[in-house]
């Protein structure tokens, strides 16, 4: 039972207040927690429904109301207890302080804060698990409330002058509170502490926008307030006894709508790319607002100043991890040391470009950038014009996700209301960004922007806009449903690979693969169409491939999907019209993605689905198990490292590694292979534990494919795979399958994430089929049968869905259940074109609509908890609505979540301190609480220190001639590890291992491990190219490959590793010792290490040799 009680016999409806009053008077005051009153139905009576603070309270209620004893006026009440409390979780809280002021504002200098707005009578309240920080702010007709993450938080200092005199705590800000409006009074409610439903999200209500202007949050004490404890609360808060003075300031930005967005003072004209650098260090906290002034944008101009000297300067400041208070002196310094310039950008391979992204919250505005990218169809036709496109997303303060209910909470007297939030995210795709001399203005987004609630904007160049670019892409008149519409809109923007052009003659159209049943169509070519063999080796060639891929998803035109390889094809490309979105002339063919070598994975959703159907827990304790051995394994044996790295992270990183240990360097010997395995083992552990993410060695992710020839039968799949994801160019497709190939054969489970629903994990039989054995690294499923396999797993397709596929004889489940019905709801159409504010407003509403990861955890919760787990009436229901979710882009039908649906407590696993939690009884919290304490949070890499480079320098890698070149390597050495750090610095990656390595363990609030890590990589494949160029042209411009190439890769790795060297590069940015730089030659040195021991072995060898002489001499 609860803390809740029913109370009835009052004899009308009295407000919430008055009932308190008279209830306290048998139980204290401040002993309840919340009061609803509510009228009976049918007459005047009322009852009210009480929570109190304690159980004994509860108890003397019901006691006095059982012997007549609890009375209202002359009316005797009636008191019973609830199962389930009116305010779930009461928010405690550890500190509180009342009537402060509260100022915001920029600190510009050690001693003061120029002050952009003061909030009087302000209240205080520290949340238990030092978190969060509450705020409420009283106003004239409403009371807001500010909720400062502690997340967003970057120094504390507290202001204490001897003598007396005011007291300040200051608090300088990565991001802003989030901001809460009060609900309009309910007179029959009360709540002690006003819970969540009782709040909706607002922007900023400050004049200029204050909030959103500062970048620091001031709390000034009155005397007879007491400070928080602050070692407790603010461990590394700075404590002064000097002054500290409170300015007025004045609003900086150049725009109210969005801010702070600054521009230069009058008299001066600055390039778009130096105001938006500008703008993102005034953003970032790295220089103060109210301090930019005319001198400063002097110092900035182009007309006086050389423009890499200028961007040198702003990164400069970008990357000191402080804040500046004085940058014209920081800059005038910068200019007179006149050393030599770096460019701080990193050149980039083909096909990738660097754009700008803008992040946007509800009261603040973040510029980042230039980030790399993978360049698109639009991206490289408007080369020319990279600068006017910026990608904009939709983010909460913290730089989370924003959610449906920050848009449109649920209030249950009004219904559905739209939010501050939803009306300004609307109003920026509306009205657009003006940066500079600069206006953007919303183009499309493609579906992944979509989900992560982005979009692309264009500044119009005077000849060319938005509009402009959309009538480029193709004809979209004959779509009428809206979110069809922006979907085609989003096509070309999807990240790809530019090959070659296909004359329209050498494409031909070929029927679809179509049955009806139970009036419903299926289309088993859903996506799906053909390359010519001779073809697919042109397109391989041209996009830098070593090998052939059985598949391809593509662009070209108007049509999308997946073509696969067919030998006995003639033309180019056979394409469906499953595949055909619009009507485009485009010719070009554009590659998304190929079938490849992808390691195997299993996660919660679907170790779910496979305990529902069957598999014991033990099962996949052990399959944890041995993955957890074969990590520790990596640390100390060479051999199973290089198993590790070969089944679990193929890749260029991991030849690296694998080298390394092939010439004999052992695992936790070399300090530059121990830190890259160390954390590669440490990232592997943390998605144990926070996904349950265990790896099948006996399986594949593959790319679904269609059996063209028609042998295969309902039931039955083709499965290939090979160990290293290759097949030679010079391969004939003679349907003969690399020696490297197994063909799979025997029962196999096939899924396709994300997945709810126990019909999902299909049971099919792979098979055989000697004219498929051109198929590599895909599955190929039959074209016959009652219904597509592929729908049957989560309503899927062939347009490059990846499959879970596994053949692991201890994973196959001992039962199936009946697919679900995966038929989408009507679309619906519209009367007249779409108009491009119809697809913004579209975009605003599917953040409102976005219910898939609540519907997600939801099932979750229930898979847990039910005794039949994901068969259980809840987990198929929320599995329909996942199904409607999915669909809501499409039909603009939305998932409607019943409360009964939506959990009150959640399974230890999931991590939610914030929730009511229990310790989980099944398989998923079995697993989680055996990995729980191995799994690190951060890197545990150390660094590398001067007394381990005497430790671990190998005199090996010295080559006669090396000393030649060690100046020019400090050069390039100096030049990488500022590229390098600046990276890591921009990323807010901790450590080089996991930068170079992809494993990531935590980045930047502003960007997100899943998400960015690919531009992560695809950087770091950048200045590894670059690094290599240096190599093979020296210090001057022309090539000197004929060189001494060893010779100059051992001082490569001379001036990295030698003690002398340590420490000597960076030592103005107070950053660590990087060891990358030699291993950007990998190959050279890995040589130099073989001979050496190669002519150590033959030392040896005629050692013994003489030894075994002399001893038959001696015989």
């Amino acid at each position: 039972m609860g803390k809740t009680v029913d109370i009835s016999g009052f004899p009308t409806l009295e407000h919430a207040d008055v009932v308190k009053t008279t209830l306290e008077r048998y139980t204290g005051v401040g002993s309840i927690e919340a009061i609803e009153v509510k009228k009976k139905q049918g007459g005047a009576r009322a009852y009210a429904r009480v929570q109190f603070k304690t159980k004994a309270s509860v108890e003397k209620i019901v006691r006095l109301a059982n012997v007549k004893q609890l009375w209202y006026g002359s009316s005797w009440l009636r008191a019973w207890e609830k199962d389930i409390d009116l305010v779930q979780k009461p928010r405690q809280f550890a500190f509180e302080m009342e009537g402060v002021t509260l100022h915001f504002g920029c600190q510009v200098s050690k001693e003061s804060l120029s002050v952009l707005c003061e909030l009087p009578r302000t209240s205080v309240k520290f949340g238990f698990g030092l978190r969060t920080i509450y705020f409420g702010v009283p106003k004239l007709l409403t009371s807001y409330k500010l909720q400062l993450s502690y997340d967003n938080i970057w120094q504390v200092q507290f202001h204490c002058p001897r003598g007396g005199g005011p007291r300040f705590l200051v608090i300088q800000l990565y991001g802003g509170p989030r901001i809460y409006q009060k609900v309009e009074d309910n007179p029959y409610n009360f709540y002690k502490e006003l819970p969540d439903d009782q709040w909706v999200r607002a922007t900023d209500f400050t004049q200029s926008c204050a909030i959103g202007q500062s970048s620091h949050l001031c709390i000034e004490l009155p005397d007879d307030v007491d400070p928080p404890d602050l070692r407790r609360y603010f461990p590394y808060c700075e404590e002064s006894n000097h002054p500290f003075n409170l300015e007025t300031g004045r609003s900086f930005s150049q725009s109210l709508d969005l801010v702070p967005v600054v521009g230069p003072t009058r008299g001066y004209y600055l390039p778009f790319n130096i105001i938006f650098k500008i703008c993102a260090l005034v953003q970032h906290g790295c220089i103060p607002g109210p301090v930019l002034d005319a001198s400063f944008f002097a110092l900035l101009d182009p007309q006086r100043r050389n423009i890499q000297a200028i961007e040198y300067v702003l990164e400069k400041l970008y990357f000191l991890k402080a804040c500046c208070y004085d940058p014209v002196r920081l800059i005038t310094e910068e200019y007179r040391r006149n050393k030599r310039l770096r460019a701080p950008a990193i050149s980039l391979d083909s096909g990738l470009v660097y754009v700008r992204r803008v992040q946007i919250t509800p009261s603040k505005v973040y510029f980042c950038g230039p980030e790399v990218n993978v360049s698109n169809r639009v991206l490289r036709h408007f080369a020319a014009h990279i600068d006017n496109f910026i990608r904009v997303s939709f983010l909460d303060e913290e730089l989370d996700k924003i959610f449906s209910t920050d848009l449109a909470p649920k209030i249950a007297r009004n219904g559905e209301r739209r939010t501050e939030v939803y009306k300004r995210i609307l109003s920026v795709l509306r009205n657009g960004i003006v940066i500079g001399d600069k206006k953007f203005e919303f183009l499309a987004f493609s579906s992944s922007q979509l989900r992560d609630n982005s979009a692309w904007m264009f500044a119009s160049t005077g000849r060319i806009n938005a509009a402009d670019i959309r009538n480029w892409m193709g004809d979209f008149s004959s779509i009428k449903n809206v979110a069809k519409y922006a979907a085609r809109l989003g096509q070309s923007f999807g990240s790809s690979k530019e090959s070659l052009s296909v004359p329209q003659y050498e494409v031909e159209e070929i029927p679809d693969i179509e049955i009806v049943r139970g009036g419903t169509k299926y289309v088993f070519s859903d996506g799906i169409g053909k390359i010519s063999a001779e073809f697919a080796k042109k397109v391989s060639s041209k996009c830098g491939y070593d090998h052939i891929p059985s598949a391809f998803q593509v662009r070209y035109g108007g049509y999308k999907g997946v073509v696969a390889v067919d030998p006995t094809s003639t033309m180019k490309l056979s394409l469906r019209k499953s595949m055909s979105k619009f009507e485009s002339h485009n010719t070009k063919l554009d590659v998304l993605a190929v079938s490849k070598y992808q390691p195997c994975y299993m996660n919660r959703q679907l170790i779910t689905l496979l305990s529902t159907l069957g598999v014991r827990d033990h099962i996949f304790e052990k399959k944890q198990r041995e993955a957890v051995f074969l990590l520790d394994s990596i640390l100390r044996d060479p051999m199973k490292a290089e198993e590790a790295l070969d089944l679990m992270s193929p890749g260029e990183n991991t030849n690296v590694m694998k080298g390394l240990l092939s010439c004999g360097y052992k695992p936790d010997a070399e300090p530059f292979l121990s830190m890259m395995l160390q954390v590669f083992r440490a990232t592997k552990l943390l998605e144990l534990r926070t996904k349950t993410r265990i790896f099948a060695p006996k399986g594949r992710a593959m790319m679904g494919c269609l059996d063209e020839t028609r042998t295969l039968e309902y039931g039955e799949v083709f499965v290939q795979y090979s160990s290293a994801g290759r097949r030679p160019l010079g391969d004939d497709y003679s349907g003969i399958g690399s020696n490297k190939s197994r063909i799979v054969r025997g029962h196999v489970v096939v899924a396709k994430n994300p997945c709810l629903h126990p019909g999902d994990v299909r049971v099919l039989k792979a098979v055989n089929v000697p004219a498929l054995r051109h198929m590599v690294d895909c599955v190929v499923f039959p074209q016959k049968g009652e219904r597509p396999h592929p729908n049957e797993c989560s309503g899927s397709d062939l347009d490059g869905d990846i499959y879970f596929v596994c053949w692991d004889p201890d994973l196959i489940p001992p039962q199936q259940f009946e697919a679900m019905d995966y038929s989408p709801a009507p679309t619906i159409q519209l009367d007249h074109d779409v108009t491009i504010e119809e697809v913004e407003e579209y975009f605003t509403n599917y953040i409102v609509n976005d219910s898939l990861g609540i519907i997600a955890n939801a099932h979750t919760v229930f898979a847990d908890r039910e005794p039949v787990k994901a068969m259980a009436e809840p987990c198929v229901e929320l599995a329909k609505l996942f199904s409607i979710a999915v669909d809501f882009p499409k039909t603009g039908v939305p998932a409607e979540i019943p409360s009964n649906l939506r959990p009150k407590e959640y399974p230890d696993f999931m991590e939610k301190p914030d929730k009511t939690t229990y310790e989980s009884q099944n398989v998923i919290g079995k697993l989680f609480r055996e990995v729980k304490h191995i799994a690190p949070q951060d890197s545990p890499v150390t660094p590398f220190t001067k007394d381990v480079a005497r430790e671990t320098y190998d005199a090996d890698m010295e080559v006669i001639g090396f000393e030649y070149y060690i100046d020019e390597a400090i050069d390039f050495k100096t030049e990488y590890d500022y590229k390098l750090g600046n990276h890591m610095d921009y990323y807010g990656i901790k450590t080089e291992a996991e930068l170079l390595s992809g494993s990531i363990m935590k980045m930047s609030r502003s960007f997100d491990r899943r998400n960015d890590a690919e531009a992560v990589s695809l950087a770091v494949k950048s200045l590894r190219k670059e690094a290599r160029n240096w190599f093979n042209k020296g210090r001057g411009d022309t090539d000197t490959r004929d060189e001494n190439v060893y010779a100059k890769a051992s001082a490569w790795y001379h001036v990295t590793y030698h003690p002398d060297y340590w420490g000597r590069y960076n030592e103005d940015m107070t950053r660590q010792h990087f060891l990358s730089f030699p291993w950007c030659v990998h190959d050279k040195l890995i040589e130099i290490k073989k001979h050496k021991a190669s002519i150590r072995r033959n030392a040896n060898y005629n050692s013994l040799g003489q030894k075994f002489s002399t001893a038959l001499n001696l015989v």
